[in-house]
Formats: C-alpha cells, sequence, structure tokens
C-alpha cells in the first residue's frame, strides 16, 4: 500500500488501519474479516467489499443531540460534521456476539469511552439502544470510501465529554431546528456534513425526535434500510 499517500492521517489514526473490521453480505450475515485499510478502499468496496458497523445518536436531558465535527486527521471524511460517534465493531468473540446486538453495543461503548472520553461509570451496555440498520456507500476522495451495513443505536444520558484531538475536532449539543441549520449549510457547501449523517437525520431522527419517551415505537430490529 506503499502507492497511496495518507500524509494527512496522524499516527493514531495510522495504527488503526491495521485492525480487523467484520465483513458481511448484504443481509449482515458475517462472511469473514479484512483490515479497516483494505475495507475503506474504494477498488475494494467497487468489487463489493462490504463491512459493519455502527452510529451513535446521544441525547442529552435537554433533548438536543451531541453533533461532532471529524478531526481534520481522519482517513475519511475529515473536518466534516457527524453523528455522536460511529466506528465499527472490531473481528473478534466479544464483538461478534449477535445476540441483542450485544457486540456491536460492546464496540459502541469502546469507542464512546476512548472517542468521546466518557466515563466508564456514565453509560453501560443497557443504556445503548438498537434501533434498526442502514445499508449505504460513500466516497470520502478517489481513493477512500466507505460501504457499510451500520447499526443506528440511541443513548438518552447526560455525559461527561473528554474528547480525543486526533478523532474530534469539536462538538456541540444541536436541538432540531439547529441541525436542521447545520444539514441547509451543508448543502450550500458553507460547511462539510458526512452523507450518513444526512441519512440519519432525514430518515430517522426527523420522525423519532418528536416522541423520543416513547422511542421503542420505532425499533426495527429485522430491517436493514438500503439508502
Amino acid at each position: 500500500m506503499s502507492d497511496i499517500t495518507v500524509d494527512w492521517v496522524d499516527e493514531h489514526q495510522l495504527q488503526r488501519l491495521d485492525q480487523m473490521l467484520i465483513l458481511v453480505d448484504e443481509n449482515d450475515k458475517v462472511i469473514g474479516a479484512d483490515t479497516k485499510r483494505n475495507c475503506h478502499r474504494n477498488e475494494n468496496i467497487e468489487k463489493g467489499l462490504l463491512h459493519r458497523a455502527f452510529s451513535v445518536v446521544l441525547f442529552n436531558s435537554e433533548k438536543k443531540v451531541l453533533i461532532q465535527r471529524r478531526a481534520d486527521t481522519k482517513l475519511t471524511f475529515p473536518g466534516h460534521f457527524t453523528d455522536s460517534c460511529s466506528s465499527h465493531p472490531l473481528s473478534n468473540p466479544e464483538e461478534l456476539e449477535e445476540k441483542d446486538a450485544l457486540g456491536v453495543r460492546r464496540a459502541a461503548l469502546r469507542r464512546l469511552q476512548a472517542e468521546l472520553g466518557i466515563p466508564q461509570d456514565q453509560v453501560s451496555l443497557e443504556d445503548i439502544v438498537f434501533m434498526t440498520r442502514y445499508h449505504y456507500k460513500a466516497k470520502s476522495d478517489e481513493v477512500w470510501g466507505e460501504h457499510e451495513v451500520c447499526y443506528l443505536l440511541l443513548i438518552r444520558k447526560d455525559v461527561t465529554i473528554s474528547t480525543d484531538p486526533s478523532e474530534i475536532s469539536s462538538f456541540s449539543y444541536l436541538n432540531q431546528e439547529e441541525l436542521e441549520e447545520l444539514l441547509e449549510k451543508g448543502a450550500r457547501g458553507e460547511v462539510k456534513v458526512t452523507p450518513w449523517l444526512r441519512i440519519i437525520v432525514e430518515r430517522f431522527l426527523n420522525g423519532w425526535w418528536p416522541h423520543l419517551d416513547e422511542v421503542n415505537q420505532f425499533v426495527e430490529l429485522d430491517k436493514i434500510h438500503r439508502v
């Protein structure tokens, strides 16, 4: 891979490119494992390589959602505004466990602690609600991109945030109107927004937001949205 330049990516992110992600088919059945580097190469994505991922939307008690801006040293979509936390379960027994999406929720807990610095005693596995899944593909640039079956997870909790600067450059809590304004700025090219944040808001959050106290009615454990 020495022919591919990633000179904007910091050492911390480069080390994570060797992590083994979970390969799945379009129905989210596990079919193998491959490195994060290979999973995010457009040339592999165009051949059908698909991996498992997750997105977290974290709401506080004021019903505002945590939105972060990805660090400029991220491999894909650097400097883009995005959801509260998005990453991948790894190909190991703990994060492969399928029952109740336990493996994915364990991965989310791991990344919430590492990326956002949320103390271990503030969020538990039981706080992480598996809502649904969506399957999407997006190019970050000519070399790198995303192709994921993504578990959408929801948390409602007041937490302490201490971000890892190699992952996140800034964050804020936004209400529904403020988030719509951010997406509009993205559409006008004033800021950069990840394609999956737009999917999450337009396909899911806009419908869920007025009913956050009764969000279980929107749980779709067996559905994969194709977007």
